[in-house]
């Protein structure tokens, strides 16, 4: 994690992978998102899609995951390190969420975000707004999942 003031449009952060399988897309489906193509390969072979596929919030779940997992990862060493800590969020938001293509069985997901806006917060001072578009591709470089999201992020003493 950095200041606001060390952050330079065009920064990217590499979040992670993910690998999609068949119980963990019917177990998500199951409990949020219970359409018959994300829960039975039967139906799913007669869809649309043609056979079994995660579902949409699924594939922004995960990288949710990925993306907390890694914070932790940098505080954690921050912290050994003795560095101080920059605070992040609230976010604001997702914004022109896009489901790009499905995520069968055995799809591998790539997430990346990259740092598209940063402006001064009016009602904060001490924070900064910081916009990302994240993107997941799959393992054969094909977009799945794109967003926006803003949240704050802490400014160096002002």
């Amino acid at each position: 994690m950095k200041y606001f003031d060390d952050l330079r449009v065009g920064d990217v952060l590499m979040t992670g992978s993910h690998t999609f399988n068949a119980e963990e897309i019917k177990s998500f489906a199951t409990r949020f998102d219970p359409q018959l193509f994300h829960m039975d390969e039967d139906a799913a072979a007669n869809s649309h899609f043609g056979a079994l596929c995660a579902s949409g919030w699924h594939t922004a779940a995960a990288w949710m995951r990925l993306m907390i997992d890694q914070q932790r990862e940098t505080l954690d060493a921050m912290t050994v390190r003795g560095e101080p800590i920059p605070q992040r969020g609230p976010a604001l938001g997702l914004r022109d969420l896009k489901w790009l293509r499905p995520v069968y069985v055995g799809d591998t997901i790539t997430y990346r975000s990259e740092v598209t806006e940063l402006r001064v917060s009016n009602s904060r001072p001490g924070f900064g707004l910081l916009t990302l578009l994240t993107t997941g591709v799959n393992q054969d470089g094909a977009a799945v999942i794109s967003f926006y999201s803003t949240t704050f992020a802490e400014r160096r003493a002002v």
